[in-house]
């Protein structure tokens, strides 16, 4: 997560780690069904206002980085280098996103969130979200008005290549594989006009 800046936003960013902390600590140990939003607020000592405050829903407790996963993502087409290619710059932010989520202690959270219908629901809909969000950052990247059926397509792809990266047994050959199809897809499918950055396509 981006480091926050002043006094008030790091004091902020403090206690919504901590809100976090203690949700993910009582659903591992309880269950994520067992456990209420009354129980993660006394587990963190805040009150249940403090906790709404900084997380929406129950869900988002378990998918804190959402939002910071989400603007990572658009800032891998916004801020990359001039000239470079789309395409391996999503495959770069997307590589240290499925690592950070196959990282030491991720697999009892995911056995969780495979265990529930409420958090698999919860995160196909911030999948879609994710994918919405990056296609218009492309669109907008091509200075397009709108997000096109082609910038639609390779931005559901790229979400979806992180999950299934995510899911196999060698997540480093699995991104190796989709990315290859994700860029020649690309190459085909990319609006008129966008030309290409590089040897590999923009």
């Amino acid at each position: 997560m981006t480091a926050p800046t002043g006094r008030r936003e790091r004091k902020k960013a403090a206690t919504r780690q901590k809100i976090a902390e203690a949700a993910l600590r009582l659903f591992l140990e309880r269950g994520y069904e067992a456990v209420g939003i009354r129980d993660v607020a006394a587990e963190a000592d805040v009150a249940v206002t403090t906790l709404f405050a900084h997380f929406p829903s129950k869900e988002a407790l378990v998918f804190d980085q959402d939002q910071d996963f989400e603007r990572r993502l658009g800032q891998a087409v916004t801020d990359r280098a001039a000239g470079e290619p789309l395409i391996p710059a999503l495959r770069r932010e997307v590589q240290a996103l499925v690592r950070h989520c196959t990282g030491d202690g991720a697999a009892p959270i995911w056995r969780m969130i495979d265990g529930s219908r409420t958090l698999l629901d919860y995160e196909q809909s911030m999948r879609l979200r994710h994918a919405e969000s990056l296609a218009a950052a492309i669109a907008a990247d091509l200075g397009l008005p709108s997000a096109t059926t082609a910038c639609r397509t390779v931005a559901r792809f790229v979400i979806d290549a992180y999950s299934l990266a995510r899911e196999a047994a060698d997540p480093e050959a699995a991104l190796d594989e989709i990315f290859r199809m994700i860029e020649a897809a690309w190459a085909v499918a990319r609006p008129t006009g966008d030309a290409p950055a590089g040897p590999a396509g923009a």
